[in-house]
């Protein structure tokens, strides 16, 4: 090889042509040939720039790009040893000549080993999907047959002669970096083909998704090409597909790249997702793609109150039920402990229509109930109840019960005998509208009243029903009170029927509530007779339709079963608040950002400004004594031993300060955190309140800042302890030979000491005397801070008093300032000492 700039050259082309010989042609499908194609490309780059460089940086840039080829190299051994240490037969542990029945063995084995519910290991997850995987790929003879040709499972490797054709396209009507070029397996058109029909557009979405997600639940994936984790969830998703479809939950496939507008409408915005969708809303799946978490999350979507819980305690309450609910009663008997999902999604689909119960033929305390309707403990049984409760009014009993075979059932059963219309729209489903002569649908309307009184003659209505039920001919009845203007349209006021039951053929000819009818000449008994002329009547009609000769347009029924007003109201605030929540929480958050940005800037400005005029009200209350402070001394003379009304801390210029004592000691200063300080004051029994009032003014201004912690120590009791540390800071701030003329010893009232616990240094400040800005002379009217405050030394006759021991402190908010600036003196102590 050169050592030229055309080195690089050469090394692209021997790593491009090793890498071709690796992808082929087992690793036909994979993506290292693109990627030695890029990397010889990126070469060929470096070393047109190479050539342009001067040659002083030539080398320097030399080195770097063959430092990153190294880099790039080991990149794509990784990514063969990956694709080398993928082996579905090593996997399942088993052999290349193994049958179906030892495939499936070995991997129902493993998945319940390795089942992320069962298996705690934080690998499980992976394990198991590369065991369905593997499973996926064995289970098919056709990917088997292509995994052992060729080592891949693309659907290109099967077609020898489509490749062949491939190979005599030229060279320039392919050459871009398209995935076709490639063999690149991310293609949506080279991947599997299973989820074309469930791709969704958003007009069908729009028009047709989401008024059938108010009858079925349905779960929708997000993807798009180049998603190397849609891959990933690939055979979980074709596996959860195969099993929730046919239990009837709706499928859909939403490709965020062609479909951008339906992928933001739904709140994805990033692939793969996958949602749940039911009555019109919208719901994130969070967990980990495993089919059980997927199968949990369909039934999360479904109401909890869909199907009750029947015993022998509780069976004729629930049965009873069908005249209040305007509903027949479905029973399901079977052996699960729990609901199975195909009854909780056929419940949500005919939850209009019918009441579903479970019996758990398992559990004590079913016993009766199973007696009774002679029922098959090994067998799933579905009954429907109507207007009698003893016997059902139609029975269904399979090994396995299927959707297809539970929907026809359902469905020729969806209402009562002699429904009560407490509707319009159960009018209009009852009633159809004539569509032609052929298709002529008539309806027998008793129109009776509540109560005992009317019992016998409801209950000869419901077996003349019975005995004569067609196709043609449905069997109603309303309540006289609830639909008086319904009543009157038909009745037309007629005194001979007030008070009594009477019986109505309708025929409905517009959705506008015009109809033909004819009302039977006598009222309705429920006699022989009546059923005769009834069932003589009915007869006509199939011959001459122009019986019914009466006409009149019929008002909306009232909605009986409609909560009033404020529970409806109730419900729709509930369910805005849900809507609002789950929008700006989970699903459409990007789109409420703007209204989330007015609202919060809102807040800030309202709270901002609150909280800026009460820094400023403290400021002010901080700031108003401080002139107090240059008045003439005659103004607190008259009281030196206590705080005058004008010199008294505000309220709000609270300062904590805590004694350092040897109970405190420890947190206080040896075990105190990195960067924090503790402000020591130095004090005596007598000057105890004057200087901790004066201190509280001086540091005031300070407290806002977390890392600074007030104390003081009492000279009286810790003076050793000062004494030893003052020792280290002799030759920066030597004390003067001053001492006590009682106890011959230093006055040290006013030493602040700034003690550093973590890294065992402190800061002093030496007591301020008037007309000594360095600290070193005293005179008679600035009392010296080093004599203690009995008599005077020398000349001075000057009796120290409160102002004078409140003066030590005058400069110390400057201290301060260095304090934090850093620019004071440090002195370092070896350890501390203890406090006695």
């Amino acid at each position: 090889m050169n050592s030229g700039p055309g080195c690089l050259k050469e090394m692209g082309l021997l790593v491009f042509q090793f890498f071709c010989q690796w992808s082929r042609p087992k690793y036909r499908g994979s993506w290292i040939l693109y990627q030695s194609l890029v990397l010889h490309f990126c070469l060929m780059h470096m070393e047109t720039l190479l050539s342009r460089l001067p040659k002083g940086r030539e080398m320097e840039l030399k080195k770097l790009s063959i430092s990153l080829v190294v880099v790039l190299v080991l990149v794509l051994v990784l990514q063969i040893l990956s694709a080398v240490d993928f082996d579905p037969y090593r996997i399942l542990g088993i052999s290349r000549t193994s049958s179906q029945a030892d495939i499936k063995k070995a991997y129902k084995k493993l998945a319940r080993e390795w089942h992320p519910d069962k298996n705690k290991d934080p690998g499980a997850e992976d394990k198991f999907i590369q065991i369905s995987k593997a499973y996926e790929i064995l289970s098919n003879e056709e990917k088997r047959s292509n995994f052992d040709r060729y080592g891949d499972v693309g659907e290109n490797q099967g077609y020898p002669q489509q490749q062949q054709h491939r190979q005599f396209h030229h060279f320039h009507e392919s050459f871009y970096f398209d995935e076709s070029f490639f063999h690149f397996p991310f293609n949506s058109e080279r991947r599997d083909s299973s989820d074309e029909k469930y791709l969704l557009h958003f007009s069908h979405y729009v028009n047709e998704i989401v008024p059938d997600s108010f009858k079925k639940p349905y779960l929708i994936k997000i993807t798009s090409d180049w998603c190397f984790s849609c891959i990933h969830i690939e055979p979980v998703w074709k596996e959860v597909v195969q099993e929730l479809e046919v239990l009837g939950v709706g499928i859909g496939v939403v490709h965020a790249g062609y479909e951008r507008r339906l992928a933001h409408h739904l709140g994805a915005h990033s692939t793969p997702s996958i949602l749940g969708l039911i009555n019109g809303k919208i719901s994130f799946f969070h967990n980990a793609v495993i089919r059980e978490n997927l199968r949990q999350f369909v039934e999360s979507l479904l109401p909890g109150n869909l199907i009750e819980k029947i015993t022998d305690k509780n069976y004729v309450r629930y049965l009873s039920n069908w005249k209040k609910e305007n509903k027949p009663h479905v029973l399901l008997f079977d052996h699960m402990p729990v609901v199975p999902l195909l009854y909780k999604l056929t419940a949500f689909a005919y939850r209009d229509y019918l009441s579903f119960g479970y019996v758990y033929v398992g559990l004590r305390g079913t016993e009766e109930l199973s007696r009774q309707y002679n029922i098959n403990v090994y067998t799933p049984t579905m009954m429907i109840f109507k207007e009698h409760i003893d016997k059902p009014a139609d029975v269904i009993q399979a090994r396995e019960m299927k959707k297809q075979l539970i929907d026809d059932f359902l469905s020729q059963n969806k209402f009562l005998l002699a429904a009560r219309l407490t509707s319009q729209k159960l009018f209009r489903e009852l009633c159809p509208v004539k569509k032609s002569h052929r298709q002529r649908k008539y309806c027998v309307v008793l129109l009776t009243g509540e109560g005992d009184k009317f019992a016998k003659t409801y209950e000869a209505f419901v077996a003349f029903a019975l005995a004569n039920t067609k196709d043609t001919v449905r069997f109603v009845h309303i309540y006289n009170d609830r639909q008086r203007d319904f009543a009157h349209a038909l009745l037309m006021d007629d005194e001979k029927y007030w008070g009594k039951s009477a019986v109505a053929i309708v025929e409905r000819r517009n959705n506008v509530g015009r109809v033909v009818y004819k009302i039977l000449e006598d009222a309705w008994k429920g006699s022989e007779e009546d059923n005769f002329m009834l069932l003589d009547l009915l007869a006509q009609l199939r011959t001459d339709p122009g019986l019914l000769s009466s006409d009149t347009v019929l008002p909306d029924l009232n909605d009986e079963l409609a909560p009033v007003f404020f529970l409806r109201w109730l419900y729709s605030a509930i369910e805005y608040v849900s809507d609002c929540w789950d929008s700006v929480f989970h699903n459409n958050w990007r789109e409420m950002m703007p209204l989330l940005s007015l609202i919060f800037s809102a807040l800030f400005i309202l709270f901002g400004t609150v909280i800026v005029q009460a820094f400023s009200d403290s400021s002010d209350e901080r700031d108003s004594p401080l002139p107090q402070k240059e008045e003439p001394n005659e103004n607190n003379e008259k009281n030196d031993t206590t705080f005058s009304k004008e010199n008294r801390i505000p309220k709000k210029g609270f300062v904590e300060v805590t004694e350092l004592t040897d109970v405190t000691y420890t947190s206080n200063l040896v075990r105190l955190r990195p960067g924090h300080m503790n402000v020591v004051l130095i004090l005596s029994n007598p000057t105890k309140t004057s200087l901790l009032q004066k201190f509280a003014l001086e540091v005031y201004t300070f407290t806002g800042s977390s890392c600074l912690h007030f104390s003081f120590l009492s000279l009286d009791k810790h003076r050793e302890w000062l004494e030893y540390l003052l020792e280290f800071a002799q030759d920066a701030a030597p004390i003067p030979n001053q001492y006590d003329k009682h106890f011959l010893e230093r006055d040290y009232t006013g030493y602040v000491l700034a003690l550093n616990g973590h890294k065992k240094y402190f800061c002093l400040f030496k007591p301020h005397r008037s007309g000594d800005e360095g600290g070193t002379v005293g005179s008679c009217e600035d009392y010296d801070p080093l004599l203690h405050t009995g008599e005077a030394r020398g000349k001075s006759s000057c009796s120290p008093g409160s102002k004078q021991v409140k003066n030590k402190l005058s400069k110390l908010s400057l201290w301060m300032e260095r304090l934090l600036e850093g620019s004071l003196q440090r002195f370092y102590i070896p350890s501390w000492p203890a406090l006695d």
